[in-house]
């Protein structure tokens, strides 16, 4: 009798349990008389009779369904197992962790641009994550038609829908085709949001979107690069001189004279320095002959304004009354009354 029972028997487990399966539905055949229930650590087990859900049981252990299960089953509680008779049940084993999957755009996504018709196309990829939210409504979309359901599904079902999404937020809220990057955690949040919405209609919730990186085409980002390049150094003058310099040192590194395509490059390098010294130097006269040019006008504005008369100063009158110089033309008086010079009267 003891072996007969025994054949009876069976093990309710989810026993090829896989990191990337959702749910595993049980069903291979009816519940006997001392059969066992296994929950393994992050598993649920819902019992399920006629499609309709009899119990949830999240505790991790090893259970006799008998004595510690179907006395809180909804509608089964009373069901006395007899010799032959078993339950044909379902029970749905359902994987409680947090899923993380990669996406990526499928196809680029065309920002709309006045610049270009067709729009700028776009391509990105990031991380999100989910976990089922809802025992109840993954049974009514997913569980009573497949058998088990994994996370590649679900990331089919976003990729199908994460370009618009994209489009939407990127587009509606005004964000700078160039400065995705910047306003990631802005656009994932709201990517986030309605991809829930989406999730939930099969019983799962999106945990989280992050966009690690966006791509353009190689001929705007390398001109991208090439501004931003630009913009941080500023001079160009300077640049251009560090880039003759390191050009020179590599060649010299390099071998020098036994590489013609170095010794070329090197002897380019010195003609395009002495090009530039030749009209560095041709500057400085040129400014030198602009500023000798504006000190000869400034002279010449000098010599052509006629100097103000001068008063004659008077001549020294001594105390005898004859003065020792002629008022009239300067001659020494030698004490006459007249000068000898003009005749002028000395004397009043």
């Amino acid at each position: 009798m003891g072996l007969f029972k025994n054949q009876l028997a069976n093990v309710v487990e989810w026993e090829e349990y896989r990191d990337d399966v959702i749910f595993y539905k049980w069903n291979n055949s009816e519940i006997k008389k001392g059969s066992r229930l296994i929950i393994r650590p992050g598993q649920d087990a819902i019992f399920l009779y006629n499609g309709v859900t009899e119990g949830v049981f999240e505790k991790e252990g090893n259970y006799d369904i008998e004595s510690d299960i179907m006395p809180f089953l909804s509608t089964l509680k009373g069901f006395k197992f007899g010799f032959n008779s078993g339950i044909r049940a379902e029970v749905i084993f359902i994987n409680t962790k947090e899923f993380t999957m990669k996406w990526g755009t499928k196809q680029a996504v065309n920002l709309p641009t006045p610049a270009l018709p067709g729009g700028m196309p776009i391509r990105a990829n990031g991380t999100f994550q989910f976990k089922v939210g809802s025992y109840q409504m993954l049974i009514d979309k997913v569980a009573g038609i497949k058998k088990q359901y994994t996370t590649e599904e679900v990331r089919e079902r976003v990729l199908s829908v994460l370009n618009q999404l994209l489009l939407r937020w990127i587009v509606r809220e005004g964000k700078d085709m160039f400065n995705i990057q910047a306003n990631a955690v802005e656009i994932s949040e709201g990517i986030m949001g309605e991809l829930n919405t989406e999730l939930e209609k099969i019983g799962l919730a999106a945990t989280g979107f992050q966009i690690d990186s966006v791509s353009y085409p190689e001929e705007v980002q390398e001109m991208v690069t090439k501004v931003a390049g630009q913009s941080m150094v500023g001079d160009m003058g300077r640049y251009q001189q560090m880039a003759m310099i390191d050009a020179m040192t590599n060649t010299s590194n390099n071998g020098g004279g036994n590489n013609m395509a170095a010794d070329m490059a090197s002897m380019q390098m010195g003609m395009m320095m002495g090009q530039q010294m030749v009209n560095q130097m041709q500057n400085a006269m040129q400014g030198q002959n602009n500023q000798n040019i504006a000190q000869g006008q400034v002279q010449n504005t000098a010599s052509n304004v006629q100097p103000q008369s001068q008063p004659q100063p008077q001549a020294e009158q001594p105390a005898g009354g004859v003065p020792n110089f002629c008022p009239n033309c300067g001659q020494k008086t030698e004490g006459s009354k007249f000068c000898p010079n003009c005749g002028q009267k000395l004397v009043p």
